[in-house]
């Protein structure tokens, strides 16, 4: 997990600036990254079985709609919702009053930062544009996205098993490995409250209003 003033810091950036986090979702297209998950795969034989089932989950999320822009802005406003029930009132006067002063409006804001993440997702998802190198590369890319989505939700299943179970109702736990690199500091935070207490996570939030305010 990265320092407490690190989490602050990509938070109150992406709070206030969600088109920041062009930078963080680049990670989503590493090409070696695909191959890896793939090349892992193959060697994970533990757990292959329930891999298969996952990618039928998956074919069928899919073929029902798991792509829909408004799918990526559910997924991001349930992970903000769970990160934002569990900061006090003045905490977030505090770290929203710079974007919007009442609690309607800090509800707002939380869908329209959920809505500027998910667009920029969205618009640079390798599920949703031309995959790159040819048709042989692109099933090796398809089949290592596969992977790395199954992964990813299996780490967040151990990691924070609230945000797994919400999204999983709805097979939003498929697009978290698309979410993850601009909503990771929201989860680490609250890996924080759950691990060292309400207190450690008030002081992480006393370092985004921080960052916040001198902005």
């Amino acid at each position: 997990m990265r320092s407490y003033q690190e989490i602050a810091r990509r938070i109150a950036k992406i709070i206030l600036s969600p088109e920041s986090a062009i930078g963080f979702i680049d990670g989503v297209l590493s090409v070696p990254k695909d191959i890896g998950y793939l090349a892992f795969g193959f060697i994970d034989t533990d757990s292959r079985y329930q891999r298969e089932s996952e990618k039928i989950r998956m074919l069928t999320a899919i073929k029902y709609g798991l792509l829909e822009n408004h799918n990526f802005i559910k997924t991001i406003e349930t992970v903000l919702d769970i990160f934002n029930k569990t900061v006090p009132e003045d905490k977030q006067n505090a770290i929203y009053g710079k974007i919007m002063a009442s609690v309607a409006g800090r509800t707002i804001t939380n869908s329209l930062i959920a809505a500027k993440l998910a667009t920029i997702i969205a618009q640079r998802s390798s599920f949703l544009i031309t995959l790159r190198g040819g048709l042989i590369g692109n099933t090796l890319l398809i089949g290592g996205m596969v992977e790395r989505c199954i992964y990813t939700s299996e780490r967040l299943q151990q990691y924070n098993p609230e945000i797994y179970n919400r999204l999983r109702t709805r097979d939003l736990d498929l697009l978290y490995f698309l979410v993850e690199p601009a909503l990771k500091p929201f989860v680490d935070a609250l890996k924080i409250r759950n691990t060292q207490g309400q207190v450690a996570f008030e002081k992480l939030l006393s370092m985004v209003e921080n960052e916040i305010n001198a902005k």
